[in-house]
């Protein structure tokens, strides 16, 4: 677990262990006095962290990282994407195989089974942004859109998530209302289920966007202590990995023996 300032962009404080416990332990270290005036706390979306922040810094405004966010919808329609995958293969399991007293070899492919492959193969046609697209995933998310409505609504509804976080936050307010309420009719369960997660958080969700406050200087500290990790191949503990990590990301400048 890492704490990280905003204003300061500086690692201020890890512990080994990701749960309530860990976090009730840096907030208790920090003391009343100071929770008391924290203004921010961004956060991934985990209820256990929101449950300690929550009492302990009541004036604070919570926010959930929009890149978690994001990433719920695409877990979901990950999910809903296997789910044709496997249809088809149900599909193919079904149609003549050729072989003796089978469709020759220049018969025409099976549906199921072509399909099955092409929907293996869509996983980041679907997950990337659309102006990040190759040629050949545009082709492929174009197909889906022409051959399943189910899929292609599911991607229709990460993509929407994931432009609110674009708009102004007086247009977003009102887009995001839109969107879950697109959710809950939309017949797919795995988004008809997230769509109250997504009402659940929709506070934090719209103080991201206000505030425009993410988790990113977080992710961007962890990928640096990862390469700590490798630079070092490897620690006998968390504490020492701990301790380069605060005095390289940190910004503790303690005066090194043999200099004046």
């Amino acid at each position: 677990m890492v704490v990280v300032d905003h204003d300061t962009r500086r690692l201020v404080w890890a512990a080994p262990g990701r749960n309530s416990a860990t976090v009730r332990e840096f907030f208790d270290l920090l003391g009343p006095d100071r929770c008391a005036v924290i203004t921010h706390v961004s956060a991934d979306g985990a209820d256990f962290i929101d449950t300690i922040v929550a009492p302990t810094c009541p004036a604070a405004t919570r926010v959930a990282d929009p890149f978690h966010v994001v990433k719920w919808t695409t877990e979901a329609l990950d999910g809903e994407r296997r789910g044709a995958w496997n249809d088809a293969r149900g599909l193919a399991r079904t149609e003549p195989k050729r072989g003796r007293d089978r469709p020759p070899a220049d018969a025409p492919l099976r549906p199921g089974s072509e399909r099955a492959k092409a929907l293996k193969g869509a996983r980041y046609a679907l997950w990337k942004n659309p102006e990040n697209l190759s040629d050949n995933q545009a082709i492929k998310l174009a197909w889906i859109a022409a051959t399943d409505p189910r899929l292609y609504r599911a991607y229709l509804l990460k993509e929407g998530l994931r432009t609110i976080f674009a708009m102004p936050y007086d247009t977003a307010v009102e887009a995001l209302d839109r969107w879950v309420s697109w959710a809950r009719r939309c017949r797919i369960p795995s988004f008809v289920k997230l769509a109250e997660s997504i009402v659940k958080h929709k506070d934090r969700i719209l103080a991201a966007i206000e505030h425009n406050l993410s988790n990113d200087l977080i992710e961007s500290t962890n990928t640096k202590i990862r390469l700590i990790t490798r630079i070092a191949f490897g620690f006998k503990s968390p504490d020492a990995l701990i301790a380069l990590a605060l005095l390289s990301l940190g910004g503790h400048r303690p005066v090194l023996p043999g200099r004046d």
